[in-house]
């Protein structure tokens, strides 16, 4: 009795659940990738022109830049069209895979070590997104884009949204200027809070483009181009400021915070806009976010044992560009020797 019970409450993964999920894993071997072939271009980019972080974009003249965005734009489709597919609670926290991928090919390429706890937090990220997945809802049954347009234009969703615009105004216009280069949440905030409305503009443009291609045009309805022209918007936006934070900071710091941040409120704006816990007991709901904590976890602990050799944490010297002090510690900005500059 018990068993039967159990198999009615678990009716398995839909097909468009498993395509999204496919779909979502090839993404984060690209966009993994992506974020080391970028950093080197960006690196390679700041010793003859001025860096993106002082808002130079030299970066564009450099080849190896654009074959790290060709990557990024080949895993952003991907994940364009995963979500299409499934609902955001399934595909956006399974890019903590790419936060794997990036750490593996980091020890290959860049050198940086992948201590055991590393590979720990690897194994918890993989548990955490099975679990996400094997519990995840069922992808909402939409006939027409007119139907997403109605979901994001609810009071609820519209609240949000304006909270959403108002942060990124403050964020731009008075902190960034005076924290920028020092506060890695100034740029991060931008990214993360724009990438969460870009992430409901994606899903409905791929309901849109699938319901089209099944051949009921979709092309001729307003709202498929108004969702159009608020991914191109948001997507430049967060390219900019991501380019910001990568250039700035270490990647081991800019990588966790960014997922973290954009994942949970990419949910929250899924779960306000598309309503996915409706349909859900408490107990998948708390099985979900259990899996969601337990990829935090694992992302927390690969990025905090990046520097530690032996068991031991080393903590390299960095200086104190004020006072000139020289302090040991894991420094959260680049520090190069041969561009030094004050905040």
């Amino acid at each position: 009795m018990t068993s039967h019970s159990w198999r009615d409450a678990y009716s398995g993964m839909s097909t468009d659940n498993i395509k999204g999920l496919v779909l979502a894993l090839s993404s984060s071997l690209f966009i993994g990738s992506s974020f080391i072939i970028k950093k080197k271009g960006l690196k390679k980019a700041g010793v003859s022109g001025i860096r993106a972080g002082s808002g130079g974009y030299s970066y564009l003249y450099e080849p190896l830049w654009w074959v790290g965005m060709i990557t990024m734009v080949v895993g952003e489709v991907a994940n364009f069209a995963a979500y299409a597919f499934a609902p955001a609670i399934l595909v956006t926290p399974l890019g903590a895979l790419s936060i794997i991928i990036s750490a593996v090919l980091a020890h290959i390429i860049l050198r940086e070590k992948l201590h055991i706890f590393g590979v720990l937090g690897c194994a918890l990220c993989v548990v955490g997104s099975t679990t996400i997945v094997l519990h995840a809802p069922q992808e909402r049954a939409i006939e027409s884009v007119a139907e997403v347009w109605d979901l994001a234009t609810e009071p609820a969703f519209v609240l949000y949204g304006v909270l959403v615009l108002v942060a990124v105004f403050i964020l731009v216009v008075h902190y960034i200027p005076l924290y920028g280069q020092t506060h890695v949440m100034c740029y991060i905030g931008v990214c993360s809070l724009v990438g969460s409305l870009s992430v409901m503009s994606v899903k409905g443009l791929g309901i849109a483009l699938k319901l089209t291609f099944s051949g009921t045009n979709q092309l001729v309805y307003p709202q498929t181009w108004a969702f159009t022209f608020f991914v191109l918007l948001c997507v430049i936006t967060q390219m900019n400021y991501l380019n910001k934070a990568l250039d700035t900071f270490n990647t081991a710091v800019v990588s966790p915070i960014y997922y973290v941040m954009f994942t949970s409120l990419t949910i929250l704006a899924s779960v306000i806009m598309f309503k996915d816990w409706d349909g859900q007991d408490a107990t998948q709901i708390i099985t979900e976010l259990c899996g969601f904590v337990t990829i935090l976890s694992g992302t927390f602990l690969l990025h905090k044992t990046k520097d530690m050799v032996d068991g031991t944490v080393r903590l390299p010297k960095h200086m104190d560009e004020e006072g000139g002090i020289c302090h040991e510690g894991i420094p959260l900005r680049r520090h190069d020797s041969t561009n030094m500059r004050s905040p």
